[in-house]
């Protein structure tokens, strides 16, 4: 099927007037009328975002629609999700794609897109289990004592149902961008993961399930700094020292008495 076609049946299964349909992709309502009537052919940032906008894997929209004229679409657990994107290595092993601080606010825009992934620098860790991995670089310091550009490598949750209450993940999400948090699951109830921080100067919140475009639940943590140790309540480091000062002076002591 031409590709103008794809459009045009794309957007009538939307439900879409071309002006409806235009305002959507932010574009003229001229070009949506010029690409239905194959008089000019979007680009093809334009044409990921149209399938994005029909919650359909690129292919199947390139494909075009069945006899009945439906898109064919890909089961997925939570409004908003799309296909994930990996890179594999020479062997064809999955790499974990790093993303830094720096390219946070690009990746909400294209972490469906695979000439984005492909930027991202790559690496691989040993021992880590079977699955499908991505890393970020997370700031702030509302989750000390992991601190501020730590990387978190978290593995990819396909159904946010599956998220476990009380462990922590990075979550994509459409309004709070990319963060780090400790996720107590409510979908079933209200449609919503409730956001917990560990440094509880920061108070929790709510985000709706429809909001978060991918999860990864925190599986290791790469870091230049060891996080500090909290003794409070406990004996310091220097009451630690004066007692085992004092043990080897009771040991000496109890050597002289049993020379004598």
């Amino acid at each position: 099927m031409e590709i103008n076609e794809s459009i045009r049946a794309l957007r009538k299964q939307l439900g879409l007037t071309q002006d409806q349909f235009a305002a959507k992709l932010k574009i003229k309502r001229s070009l949506v009328g010029a690409y239905e009537e194959g008089r000019a052919e979007p680009r093809l940032e334009l044409i990921q975002q149209i399938a994005k906008l029909g919650k359909i894997p690129l292919e199947s929209f390139m494909a075009g629609p069945n006899a009945k004229g439906v898109f064919k679409t890909v089961a997925t657990p939570t409004p908003g999700k799309d296909v994930l994107v990996v890179t594999v290595d020479q062997h064809s092993r999955d790499n974990i794609e790093l993303v830094p601080h720096k390219a946070a606010a690009g990746y909400l825009n294209g972490y469906a897109d695979p000439e984005f992934i492909k930027e991202l620098p790559s690496f691989r860790l040993p021992n880590l289990p079977t699955g499908t991995y991505r890393a970020f670089e997370i700031s702030g310091d509302s989750m000390l004592p992991i601190t501020p550009g730590t990387i978190i490598v978290g593995e990819y949750v396909e159904n946010l149902q599956h998220i476990r209450n009380g462990k922590t993940y990075v979550l994509v999400t459409q309004s709070e961008g990319i963060v780090y948090k400790r996720v107590f699951n409510y979908i079933s109830e209200n449609g919503k993961l409730f956001l917990v921080s560990d440094n509880r100067q920061y108070s929790p919140y709510q985000v709706a399930a429809e909001e978060v475009t991918e999860a990864w639940q925190a599986k290791a943590f790469i870091s230049v700094q060891f996080p500090d140790v909290d003794l409070k309540g406990e004996a310091s480091v220097g009451e630690l020292a004066g007692a085992l000062v004092n043990l080897q002076q009771e040991v000496a002591s109890l050597k002289t008495k049993l020379k004598k």
